[in-house]
């Protein structure tokens, strides 16, 4: 048998590890054990979407918690080795480009174990976002490279990486292939949040380079605000987000002009998208999300890892003004529904991970 330690710790990466983990599962050849770094460490949602996914408890939770990117990486890695060490796994699993993915890398190559990245390839070409530096450095430290799309291995073959580096598709298509029907039938989220479909905007926003600049935080709520006028807009609010909210409009009689939601599940997140009339967003994956659902979307920074989302049509990237965010839901609106695409793979990414990972580390679990 191959024994596997796969390294969550952001709730995209919880979605993810379940698509693998069921798919390693038919295998019939692996053992698994998941480790929780705790990056995101909000119990109720944490036990809301590991229902919602179907993935088991992890054996570890080393909640981490938030911290600076020094701090919380240093706890990670400490974690990470220390479950290494204990169950000597034949590889290591890592996913998409947080700190528990680059903690993860780190701890098992330095352990001269095989480190395979799931969502490899990915580049914005902005090296300010913690993100993309995590990306590029588990990929030179990776043994096995599963690229979401084609432009990804392109990506890895211009920067030399050439070996075990494959295009699988994306298991986050999988994965909303795999919930969609469920979530729609379940979901009672419009009617709690008295909303229609078709008749809101969707908004997401929580990175740190939007979320930390005061003006840029201003700019984006005012033109949130702006469209609240015309279409309500449905704001699930990241916990990050809430407290710089809270500094960004205190003082001098100054509050918030938008109505916030709590945090949802998977399945209510998965309902919102692809009922909206329009999402706009600074996440990754809300991007293509919103693509796959067929939903407009804009999206407010200045690049994006997921350029074919924007060369589809169906995406704009706005940046942080005010003024070009309003115009760009406007306009994104009015465009026609993409055309069907299998940039993404075919919704069987988690099965091309799998088999491609047993056969290249079963002679090293002696198989």
């Amino acid at each position: 048998m191959i024994k596997v330690l796969a390294v969550i710790g952001a709730r995209p990466q919880f979605i993810k590890a379940a698509m693998v983990s069921q798919a390693l599962a038919e295998c019939g050849e692996v053992t698994e054990i998941i480790l929780d770094t705790g990056q995101h460490y909000d119990p109720v949602l944490t036990g809301v979407l590991l229902d919602d996914i179907q993935l088991r408890e992890p054996k570890y939770n080393l909640r981490v918690g938030s911290g600076s990117h020094g701090v919380q990486t240093a706890r990670m890695l400490e974690g990470v080795e220390e479950a290494l060490l204990a169950e000597r796994p034949d590889g290591i699993l890592i996913y998409g480009d947080t700190n528990s993915t680059l903690s993860g890398a780190l701890a098992a190559a330095k352990l001269h174990i095989p480190v395979a990245h799931v969502e490899a390839g990915v580049r914005s070409y902005n090296r300010l976002m913690p993100e993309e530096i995590n990306r590029i450095i588990a990929d030179r430290i990776s043994d096995l490279l599963f690229c979401p799309t084609e432009r990804a291995l392109r990506n890895l073959q211009q920067e030399g990486i050439t070996a075990n580096a494959y295009w699988v598709g994306d298991v986050m298509y999988d994965a909303l292939l795999r919930v969609k029907d469920r979530a729609l039938s379940r979901s009672e989220v419009l009617q709690r949040l008295h909303v229609l479909p078709g008749e809101y905007a969707l908004a997401t926003v929580h990175r740190a380079e939007n979320t930390d600049v005061g003006s840029r935080l201003r700019g984006i709520v005012a033109a949130l605000e702006t469209i609240n006028h015309t279409l309500p807009v449905v704001f699930p609010i990241h916990p990050r987000t809430r407290k710089m909210l809270a500094q960004t409009f205190s003082g001098n009689g100054s509050h918030l002009p938008l109505a916030l939601v709590e945090p949802v599940g998977y399945l209510e997140m998965v309902t919102l998208e692809s009922q909206a009339a329009v999402i706009i967003t600074d996440s990754g994956g809300v991007q293509k999300e919103a693509f796959w659902s067929g939903v407009p979307c804009v999206t407010v920074r200045c690049e994006t890892e997921w350029p074919e989302t924007v060369s589809a049509g169906v995406n704009i990237l706005a940046g942080f003004e005010t003024q070009r965010i309003v115009e760009s839901v406007h306009e994104v609106i009015d465009r026609p529904s993409p055309v069907p695409t299998d940039a993404f793979g075919d919704g069987h990414a988690s099965q091309k991970v799998a088999r491609l990972l047993v056969s290249a580390w079963k002679e090293r679990a002696g198989g």
